[in-house]
């Protein structure tokens, strides 16, 4: 029996928007692997939508009068798949500017065939240019978590069919932080999600400014809110201690410097001030790896808190004047 024909049972769903040649490298990494690749474009204009077709995915062109998320392009895709192929028994999701790595798709199959209480297995996402930028590298570092049970994934995973549908799939409304919401909606269930030792996916994040750092931890900021708003009150406390961090770092301590400042209290706010250099020594003698990439996760760690604080005012403004949210983008 061929590998592909091991893979019957598995559909895969690719999103993206202007992904271009990393879209090309997504779906050449799996068209040859199963029979069915379904591709959801949220409004692109490079040309991906005729390039997924031509390559031998079926596609879904998401209605641009909604906003887009990734949640609900995810949802749409699942939707084709199970919609024309009853005998689907597992999905797996992948970012359009990731590559498969061959081998993937079988080992996560057998792994879920042979542990039926998991309902979620992802492996290794590791960056293709770490070395292209800072921010690239950072990329690959938070990517590197535990080997084992897990309490979340990210956007590349392959997902029980039945396990996906009877959760509801994807929270549609959610602009970030979707994936962590529904693994955590699948354990409540009781499901089990873990992560193997083995790579999975090439990530082309092509984050090259300091800027997109900043909008992409931006992002995070708003999707801790957004989670703790939904699920705080469960019994893990859903990205409570991560919000408040952000809420402490980012904002708490610099309001307090400044109070202490306009109280002329200078001796105060020196000692507020050298909170953020004995926190950045905390974090880079906690990390992994050499000195240098020590210190730049300790730095982006530490910056990374004021733009988690403006993603959390921003949810904040949005919850207090019943705004929906739109997609934070980076790229």
């Amino acid at each position: 029996m061929s590998a592909r024909s091991c893979l019957n049972d598995v559909a895969l769903v690719a999103i993206g928007r202007n992904e271009g040649e990393r879209l090309r490298r997504c779906l050449q990494s799996v068209v040859a692997q199963i029979n069915d690749v379904v591709y959801v474009d949220s409004g692109s204009t490079d040309g991906s939508l005729a390039l997924a077709i031509r390559m031998g995915a079926r596609v879904v062109n998401l209605d641009m009068a909604q906003p887009f998320s990734a949640a609900r392009a995810r949802n749409a895709g699942a939707a084709l798949v199970v919609e024309g192929r009853q005998d689907i028994r597992y999905i797996q999701f992948v970012d359009g500017d990731c590559e498969l790595v061959g081998g993937w798709l079988a080992e996560a199959r057998s792994f879920l065939e042979s542990h039926p209480g998991v309902v979620a297995v992802c492996g290794r996402r590791r960056e293709r240019f770490p070395a292209n930028s800072i921010y690239n590298g950072l990329c690959d570092l938070e990517w590197d978590t535990p080997i084992g049970e897990a309490r979340a994934f990210g956007g590349d995973v392959m997902l029980r069919t039945e396990a996906f549908q009877a959760a509801g799939g994807y929270r549609g409304g959610l602009i970030a932080g979707e994936d962590p919401e529904l693994a955590l909606r699948l354990r409540l269930a009781g499901g089990q999600v873990w992560r193997l030792d083995v790579d999975m996916t090439l990530h082309d994040a092509a984050m090259t400014r300091f800027s997109q750092w900043w909008r992409r931890s931006a992002r995070a900021g708003y999707a801790y809110a957004m989670g703790a708003a939904l699920h705080g009150s469960t019994p893990e406390r859903h990205w409570v201690r991560e919000s408040r961090r952000a809420w402490l770092w980012g904002l708490l301590i610099p309001l307090l410097w400044l109070g202490a400042l306009v109280a002329q209290l200078y001796g105060v706010a020196a000692a507020i001030a050298m909170l953020y250099p004995l926190q950045w020594i905390r974090l880079a003698l906690s990390a992994k790896g050499p000195i240098k990439q020590r210190s730049a996760s300790a730095t982006f760690l530490v910056l990374g808190k004021f733009a988690e604080a403006s993603g959390q005012l921003k949810f904040s403004w949005h919850r207090l004047v019943g705004q929906t949210g739109r997609l934070i983008e980076y790229k």
